[in-house]
């Protein structure tokens, strides 16, 4: 039986010698060769329009090209190196005796420092904010004595798939296929090792040898050369500068955190079109071997809302306004027409598939392509888009303001005559749809900010009138649904919300009651929903999402516990008034970032390594969500980032 080394995590300190080459090596008998870091043993980097991830042994193992939906060029993540990688890192591993992992600060650049027994080598990884072509540049500088390198690059289409028809042409190699063309300049000498494509270099004190890889059109002009040191600057400039507008006021030691999850955020955002993905990768499983692996490179009305709240909050308005634009061109139609998830150009055909090719994130399989939750009705969606609307500044543009309005008033409409029926809830269940205690919460949500909005103008709008009837029926849905989930949705024996009318199972979803202002933190209902959960579905002091046994959400059972509850969980308690116990909460859950400050969907406590896309909008919003909470700070609106509605006082 072999050792798959490649699946232990080195002890504390220790230092991982094993290459992407060494590892693939290792087979389990009658498998393919393994990919192994581990989902935490990455960085991203991008370049808006994009991302890559790149493993602190100098791999780059994902990278969608031209954009973040399209097909992977690098797909050695879900498979092998024969799907494909491009790897920098010391020739001789067993040299390797120190290393150093990081981003410079307060920008996207990731720089790797080893330490050898006959010198330092520091990589810097990055890509320039998108001009004409998508570059990924990597810097390799000689800080002391001379080191070996070993440069390899295996590049594949199509998610792994193709291989491309590779030549030279004028020092410059160029990768083609089909329409797609990859090119690599670097002065470093290069050859080919059967379909991949390889060099041997020194790199000496004082020396720094650049490699550039451009995408482009087989059909246009090769991708323009460019001074790589003065990309690396622009890109320390554009980075600085844009973080620099942070407004966050809440706990200097949450300064960082919430930091890094901002530029996390912001280069998870579509530039051309304004649309937010709520992950770079598809097909990262929420369990080791399991088949929840689900492709997360399009843009949800929920985790988009919300983080536009998170920027807005941040001051960042740029941002949000260019999501709004977004969104009024993807939501072009009719109301029912709405979609808990588009594409991050407003696309609604994202049908799923699989790609049976590839072996899977350490077997776990299938590979989704595309994602069938875009044929769900979620009604919790509503909530958090109207949230977003009416807190997205319009400025002085009047025709902005009717849009908006328009595209509200409809929502609105076509939100009354469905709420009553069941949907496929927060967690895009795919078994049975039922009705949901958080839908019916956030579609509560959609009135209730709604009416606020109108109340809140109503002296400076000149056409407030021509609405009243309208937001007569609002507040009689809001009323009905206030009445609906207290009714049918809390399990008065067991004094606590449930996950769905008529069910005895708990969700971590209700978990927002209180932090949208639908009962205030300290109501018997809300404090005995919060016991219940620590009861359930606390474990290993994480919070699971709910219980997955039983197969009732049409898939087999078994998930990490889910990042994002646990942030809510921490806000829960300091609303409660547990603040010390909140604090401490919050902190531990800070330390399950990775080295460089990054969060995937969810966390495995028995193996303690993180699960499932990567890195995950949802988490790193939450993050900043509950600093903001924890810190009692305050929005560009005067208020808390969800304030209590007049309603919870009733």
């Amino acid at each position: 039986m072999p050792v798959l080394r490649a699946l232990t995590r080195p002890a504390e300190g220790q230092i991982d010698r094993m290459s992407l080459l060494d590892r693939i090596l290792h087979k389990a008998e009658g498998q393919p060769p393994l990919q192994a870091a581990r989902i935490e043993d990455y960085a991203m980097i991008g370049d808006l329009e994009t991302g890559a991830l790149i493993c602190k042994n100098g791999s780059l193992d994902w990278l969608c090209w031209p954009t973040f939906s399209d097909g992977a060029v690098f797909a050695g993540l879900l498979g092998t190196s024969d799907n494909g990688f491009f790897q920098i890192r010391p020739a001789k591993d067993e040299a390797i005796i120190g290393e150093d992992w990081q981003y410079r600060p307060k920008t996207l650049i990731v720089e790797k420092t080893w330490t050898t027994l006959e010198g330092e080598v520091h990589v810097s990884d990055f890509m320039p904010p998108r001009g004409k072509n998508s570059d990924v540049v990597r810097i390799v500088r000689g800080v002391r004595g001379e080191v070996k390198m070993r440069m390899q690059l295996t590049m594949r289409f199509d998610y792994g798939r193709t291989v491309p028809w590779v030549t030279m042409r004028d020092n410059c190699l160029r990768a083609v296929n089909g329409p797609h063309l990859i090119t690599l300049r670097t002065a470093a000498p290069v050859h080919g090792e059967g379909l991949c494509t390889a060099s041997d270099f020194t790199v000496h004190e004082g020396e720094s040898i650049c490699f550039v890889l451009s995408y482009g059109s087989s059909t246009g002009e090769d991708p323009e050369n460019f001074d790589a040191y003065d990309a690396y600057n622009d890109t320390v400039q554009y980075w600085e500068e844009w973080i620099a507008k942070n407004t966050f006021d809440g706990n200097a030691k949450y300064h960082e955190a919430v930091e890094r999850s901002l530029i996390t955020l912001k280069a998870m955002t579509y530039q051309p079109s304004g649309g937010l993905v709520a992950a770079i990768t598809t097909g990262l499983p929420e369990k080791i071997g399991g088949e929840r692996n689900w492709d997360y490179r399009y843009c949800w009305i929920r985790d988009a809302a919300f983080t536009i709240l998170v920027l807005l909050h941040s001051g960042f308005t740029e941002e949000a306004m260019a999501w709004r634009g977004w969104l009024l061109r993807a939501m072009a139609g009719t109301p029912d027409q709405f979609r808990a998830v588009y594409g991050i150009k407003g696309e609604q055909l994202l049908n799923e598939w699989e790609a049976d090719w590839l072996p899977g994130y350490e077997y776990s399989k299938p590979v989704r392509i595309g994602n069938a939750a875009v044929e769900q009705v979620q009604l919790d969606n509503y909530g958090d888009l109207i949230t977003a609307l009416t807190r997205t500044p319009v400025g002085d543009h009047d025709m902005w303001r009717k849009d908006i309005r328009s595209m509200a008033v409809g929502l609105l409409e076509h939100l009354s005559r469905i709420w009553r029926e069941p949907d496929s809830g927060i967690w895009e269940v795919r078994g049975e749809r039922k009705h949901y205690v958080h839908s019916k919460l956030m579609a509560w949500v959609a009135f209730d900010r709604a009416i606020h909005a109108y109340e809140s103008h109503q002296g400076s709008d000149p056409d407030a009138a021509k609405f009243a009837e309208i937001v007569e029926g609002w507040r009689r849905n809001r009323d009905d649904l206030r009445e609906d989930i207290l009714e049918h949705g809390f399990d008065r024996k067991r004094n606590t919300f449930v996950q769905s009318y008529g069910s005895d199972r708990l969700d971590a979803a209700t978990l927002r009651i209180p932090l949208v202002g639908f009962l205030p933190g300290d109501d018997p209902r809300v404090l005995g929903t919060l016991h219940a959960i620590e009861e359930h579905l606390l474990v290993d002091d994480l919070v699971l999402r709910y219980d997955t046994a039983g197969g009732k959400d049409g898939l087999p059972a078994g998930e990490g516990a889910f990042l994002a509850c646990s942030f809510w969980y921490a806000a829960g308690l300091h609303i409660a008034g547990r603040r010390d116990e909140a604090a401490a909460y919050f902190d531990k859950l800070l330390g399950l970032r990775n080295e460089v400050g990054l969060l995937a969907e969810e966390y495995d406590t028995k193996s303690r390594r993180q699960l499932g896309n990567f890195p995950q909008a949802l988490s790193h919003l939450s993050l900043c969500h509950t600093a903001m909470i924890l810190g009692d700070a305050k929005g560009p609106w005067n208020g808390h980032m969800y304030p209590d509605s007049p309603e919870a006082a009733k």
